[in-house]
């Protein structure tokens, strides 16, 4: 009899912290949602924006000033001729200049793409070795992962446009020395550990490039795609995203492949159809970004079809664009909600996303 009142005791204990927690969940939602409400569309939409910076800071100050974008992408320049204070204190003047804590971040894959090389002071002359070059030791993957996240964190950056999660067997592909360099199964298994790992460390991880490369072409200079089936997709590339998707990666990349069989028109990364598989069908719930709209790919599709590429991402189902068309994109978005394009409760879905991820990892309190 005294067991069973002990157990039930239990029970009512555990029961009491569920609803404790969902009470708190739900009081943090109710927050955000109010501060959406308070927020005019111009400034939801600006939230919507990464803004790849052009290495002149006081131009990245004005984005975040007069048009309060959500987010700014630092490549080689931003990084280069600057003490550890010195960077720093950069990141520090943007996030107290920002009216909502700013996404701050950078494509450290490690290897050949990896920004905090362009200035070894800022990290005692540290290697930053590829995933392949680690000899596939997988404990020696997940604290590289981690360490690289805290040293970002470290600086003030809070994403990271890693891990890639594309799978090629192909040395001469453009996109083979960035990935895992193995097959889809083991490339997942990589996903998996490497995504808590950076996360642990208050760092967005970014899967991407969805749905993968694979042997498609570069679309940082042109036009590219692929006549694999979605079938083909599903029990293939697709493998480490939703590896990755449930040990709950932040974050996903959209890229600017054209899969034929899914969508002959439009790049991935401005396809309603693409982004419906990844939230439908892959069950992602966090935050979807574009790979950068200023890549061939994308200019010449604009151009080819005179569109406004920042407006077709948003009606696509991107949640953030890589884009640093925000003086002209800002409006154009604002105009095609006003027009009906374009909802306005879809926009406040992606903000609500964007400020839950900001409040994740500590910029919101």
């Amino acid at each position: 009899m005294q067991f069973k009142k002990s157990f039930q005791s239990v029970i009512y204990f555990i029961l009491g912290l569920l609803a404790c927690c969902l009470a708190v969940n739900s009081v943090h939602a109710d927050q955000l949602s109010k501060r959406i409400d308070h927020m005019s569309l111009q400034d939801k939409i600006a939230q919507m924006y990464f803004v790849p910076s052009d290495g002149n800071p006081n131009d990245v100050l004005n984005a975040i000033q007069q048009y309060h974008v959500g987010g700014v992408v630092l490549f080689g320049a931003d990084f280069q001729n600057q003490t550890p204070d010195q960077f720093k204190a950069k990141l520090a003047e943007w996030q107290k200049a920002s009216q909502i804590p700013l996404f701050i971040g950078t494509d450290q894959e490690g290897g050949t793409v990896s920004r905090l090389s362009d200035n070894p002071q800022l990290t005692n002359n540290r290697q930053f070795p590829s995933p392949q070059a680690l000899n596939n030791n997988m404990q020696a993957e997940v604290n590289e992962a981690r360490n690289v996240a805290g040293i970002l964190h470290n600086l003030g950056i809070n994403w990271n446009f890693a891990p890639v999660a594309d799978v090629s067997n192909n040395p001469q592909s453009f996109i083979y020395p960035r990935t895992f360099g193995k097959n889809y199964q083991q490339t997942a298994t990589y996903i998996s550990k490497v995504i808590p790992a950076i996360q642990s460390q208050k760092v967005v991880a970014t899967l991407k490039h969805f749905p993968g490369y694979g042997t498609a072409g570069d679309t940082h200079t042109g036009f590219a795609s692929t006549n694999k089936s979605l079938a083909d997709f599903q029990s293939q590339d697709f493998l480490p995203f939703i590896v990755g998707i449930k040990s709950h990666a932040d974050a996903v990349l959209v890229s600017h492949i054209v899969i034929n069989q899914v969508d002959n028109h439009y790049p991935a990364s401005l396809s309603p159809q693409v982004h419906k598989i990844l939230r439908d069908q892959l069950h992602f719930k966090g935050v979807i970004i574009t790979d950068d709209l200023g890549m061939g790919a994308i200019t010449q599709f604009a151009q080819d079809n005179h569109v406004n590429a920042d407006v077709l991402a948003v009606e696509a189902g991107n949640d953030m664009l890589l884009s640093k068309n925000y003086q002209t994109g800002i409006s154009a978005i604002e105009q095609a909600v006003k027009n009906h394009q374009i909802s306005e409760k879809q926009i406040n879905q992606s903000v609500y996303r964007i400020l839950k991820l900001k409040e994740k990892i500590g910029l919101i309190k």
